[in-house]
């Protein structure tokens, strides 16, 4: 399990401090001894994603809806009544309507999982005093970071 890491508040050193704090070099970055021990240590430089929701718990979330709550009852009362071809008529198009919002769901999960991974974000570091371009799921703390005009932070 990667090391959290107990963050200062970076924007209120100077940037020796920041470097003497990471245990970096500032003319010649990183070496690659010490990216490979702080990328084992901390691991990968990108987001952490909660688990989702269990499969049975997002297809009952499509019942989740006043208007299903209208139908539903609509249907019980029917059923009450000895109608029930009715009542059956009524949960059954509640029931497909889940199935259908849940195929959907699913699919909608599907595709921005997919874009997540197909994004891709690299950084240009200075390790042992040479510019390398790298992905940016690669970078380590200590890391001198060289930013250009038109490069995106984040």
């Amino acid at each position: 399990m990667p090391v959290q890491l107990s963050l200062p508040l970076y924007h209120q050193l100077s940037q020796p401090e920041v470097i003497e704090y990471l245990t970096s070099d500032g003319s010649a970055g990183l070496s690659a001894e010490e990216v490979a021990s702080r990328y084992e240590k901390y691991g990968p430089n990108e987001l952490r994603f909660k688990p989702g929701k269990p499969a049975w718990l997002r297809f009952l979330g499509q019942f989740h809806q006043p208007l299903l709550y209208i139908l539903l009852l609509a249907g019980t009362i029917k059923a009450f009544l000895g109608s029930w071809t009715n009542a059956s008529v009524i949960w059954g198009v509640t029931l497909i309507n889940a199935i259908i919002g849940y195929v959907q769901e699913a699919k909608a999960e599907g595709a921005i999982a997919s874009l997540a991974k197909a994004v891709t974000t690299e950084a240009t570091v200075l390790r042992e005093g040479q510019t390398l371009r790298i992905p940016s799921q690669d970078l380590v703390p200590g890391d001198i970071v060289l930013l250009a005009s038109g490069d995106k932070v984040s």
